[in-house]
């Protein structure tokens, strides 16, 4: 399967990419089937179900929100943040949507159904029930069922069609000039070649665009990493679900612009914090964010980006964009061969993937080799294997805010120590990956994003 930098690095809106980008997708989906099998005018009702973590956390991620505007045609990418929860009241108060925007059908709060406790049916062909999946219907004015599908969402946003025995995702199948699945693959691309890996990266994505294209896309998902980093140093108050948790990005910019430069070697330490708390504060308050490579794990990339840009001698917009395809070649190994989904593997694979992804580009900006990178990448994973996904309240925010920070700290430290050897290690990428795989099918259910475990269980509500 052919994944381009811009499938790891997508724009949406907060605050889950598998509860929030996935289910959104999903319906819109559906829709477009009905439309495209002719059946959309004659539906007069739809259904939703979600099983599995999407049932259990999905309120706290917005996932019933999602739902209602895919049927209405949205997109993660192009959707209003700012007015989703008056659409979503409208909805329920008219007891009414617009399917595709353009026809309408009743809706009741019956049709949109979150299963705390069902795993959901095992899927076409006998296959078990993925932690995410959802069930759309659509009814003609007698009840009859017009159609049905069966999605789930993968992890980053990603959602495969799993109606048929044969499941399917939107695969994309364009031969690559280095085509890659394990990190073995990619250095041995490298050595061949003599090419960095973000070189490598950017070959690949020739398929699909130009050179000036590549840059363009890559220059815009930066821009709104940072805008997204500057609003979220602008917003006080506290966050939406009922926790109450205080937004302390704003406080933290403020006091540290006062405090102006620092004599404190590890200042910049303090800014890197503050950068990653900004990014997950908008995710959790269902702002615009970079899916990187999902929403829960959102904050640690652009947190280390915006570390090499502030902090790193001679950082300029080339080494950004190295950044970037660097980052998103150890996302594809990622995606591959592991997971990057916190209902199937906990998160190890959200933040402990996004830290891999972090550490490797950074020790690439830094004047790393392959086998730098590599090692760098390969530290940042090793020390989040075993993470669970306890989202206390079901909320993207307890744990998760401040982990993505920690875990931007931690890339930067992986990718220094990576640089201080010479690229041989014990452990590879892939044996981490692997065992991150291994340890996640291991791992109970409760510690994987469905909020019954950890801190989840043990942290009272209020």
């Amino acid at each position: 399967m052919a994944i381009s930098v811009f499938d790891l690095f997508s724009i949406g809106i907060g605050p889950s990419s598998s509860h929030t980008v996935g289910p959104m997708r999903a319906a819109r989906m559906f829709v477009d089937d009905l439309a495209a099998a002719g059946t959309l005018t004659a539906t007069a009702r739809v259904s939703a179900h979600l099983y599995g973590s999407l049932g259990a956390t999905g309120h706290g991620h917005g996932s019933d929100k999602a739902v209602l505007l895919g049927l209405e045609g949205e997109t993660p990418e192009d959707v209003d943040t700012d007015n989703v929860d008056e659409r979503v009241a409208a909805i329920r108060e008219q007891r009414s949507l617009r399917l595709r925007g353009e026809h309408p059908v009743r809706f009741t709060t019956s049709d949109l159904v979150l299963h705390r406790r069902a795993k959901g049916d095992p899927l076409p062909g006998g296959r078990p029930a993925h932690p995410n999946t959802m069930r759309f219907a659509a009814f003609d004015v007698a009840g009859s069922e017009l159609a049905s599908r069966t999605y789930c969402s993968i992890g980053g946003g990603f959602v495969l069609d799993a109606s048929s025995a044969e499941p399917t995702a939107v695969r994309d199948e364009t031969p690559l000039e280095f085509p890659f699945r394990t990190a073995a693959d990619l250095l041995s691309h490298c050595d061949v070649t003599d090419l960095p890996m973000h070189e490598i990266m950017r070959r690949n994505e020739r398929v699909w665009r130009t050179d000036a294209e590549i840059d363009v896309g890559l220059d815009g998902i930066w821009r709104v990493m940072r805008d997204c980093v500057a609003r979220g140093c602008l917003r006080g108050g506290v966050l939406p679900g009922g926790l109450k948790v205080p937004r302390r990005a704003k406080t933290w910019h403020d006091k540290l612009v006062a405090e102006g430069v620092s004599d404190d070697p590890l200042a910049a330490m303090d800014w890197v914090n503050l950068f990653a708390l900004a990014v997950n504060e908008e995710n959790a308050s269902g702002g615009r964010i970079v899916t990187a490579p999902t929403n829960g794990a959102a904050g640690i990339i652009p947190a280390v980006l915006h570390y090499y840009v502030r902090f790193v001698p001679g950082a300029d917009q080339a080494g950004v964009r190295r950044f970037l395809l660097t980052a998103a070649a150890i996302g594809v190994i990622l995606k591959e061969t592991g997971s990057i989904s916190g209902a199937e593997v906990g998160c190890q694979g959200e933040v402990g993937s996004a830290c891999a992804m972090a550490a490797g580009a950074l020790a690439e900006v830094r004047g790393g080799s392959p086998a730098h990178v590599e090692n760098a990448a390969e530290i940042g994973l090793e020390h989040h294997l075993g993470l669970t996904c306890d989202p206390v309240g079901g909320l993207v925010q307890i744990p998760c805010i401040e982990r993505n920070a920690i875990a931007a700290t931690k890339a930067i430290n992986a990718a220094r120590m990576a640089l201080r050897g010479n690229g041989a290690h014990l452990v590879s990428l892939d044996k981490a990956i692997k065992t991150m795989r291994d340890t996640g099918a291991d791992m109970k259910t409760k510690y994987k994003e469905t909020s019954r475990g950890g801190l989840a269980l043990n942290v009272i509500e209020c």
